[in-house]
């Protein structure tokens, strides 16, 4: 799968979701979502993190770095959906691991991933509240003797991805980090509406709902600027 450098932050270039899921599966891999904040802000602490794995275009901001760079069939993937198609993809042949979340917010994702996906296999799930070195070590146990064939970690980056390779040491799986995409899907947190995010502009919807975050979406036109001027 092809990738370019992006302000020094590797991106790799789907064509399709089924491409990505296949590449991550075969590799034991694990997926971190990219936009253009991550972009734009990057630091070398997040380039290597992002390097060691395989980055994927969830945000429009890097759907249009990439194809400025050249791939001009890449393809948005939103993290939120990307999950969601792994379980479809897999979830009468693996087994999988959850954590993330409140309690109540991964028990009801839970709840809701067995009524959708009959008869998946999930083998063991937690909250994202990890407080102390003592209970990281008795999840990345508990992991290893699991031995799930695909985790997914909703604690935000980069601690979900600092997370992630840390369990990757000792158990060989699929990894993808969802920041808040279980809230998502059990409608605790609203996304916007499908046409919004057919028309790539989901992050006008959000800025429309919270004209607070004014200031994440400044970086955005920030970031296409310095695309144009062929500075990233």
């Amino acid at each position: 799968m092809e990738s370019k450098l992006l302000n020094g932050v590797k991106a790799y270039a789907p064509q399709s979701r089924d491409e990505l899921i296949g590449f991550a599966m075969a590799n034991k891999s694990i997926l971190v979502a990219l936009n253009a904040e991550k972009i734009i802000h990057a630091t070398d602490t997040t380039r290597a993190i992002i390097g060691r794995n395989i980055s994927y275009p969830d945000g429009v901001g890097a759907v249009w770095a990439l194809r400025k760079k050249g791939c001009k069939n890449v393809k948005k993937i939103p993290g939120c959906e990307l999950w969601l198609d792994i379980v479809k993809t897999y979830y009468k042949s693996k087994t999988f691991y959850l954590v993330g979340g409140k309690q109540e917010i991964i028990e009801a994702t839970v709840t809701e991933l067995k009524k959708e996906f009959k008869g998946i296999q999930i083998v063991n799930y937690r909250n994202g509240y990890i407080k102390t070195d003592q209970e990281q070590k008795e999840l990345i146990e508990d992991i290893v003797l699991k031995k799930p064939d695909i985790v997914f970690v909703a604690m935000g980056s980069p601690k979900q991805e600092l997370l992630m390779e840390e369990i990757q040491k000792q158990h060989a799986a699929l990894y993808q980090g969802l920041g808040g995409s279980f809230d998502v899907y059990i409608g605790a947190v609203k996304r916007a509406p499908k046409w919004w995010v057919t028309n790539s502009m989901e992050w006008t919807y959000r800025l429309i709902k919270q004209p607070t975050r004014i200031k994440r979406q400044i970086h955005l036109v920030r970031f296409y600027i310095l695309l144009q001027l062929g500075r990233l």
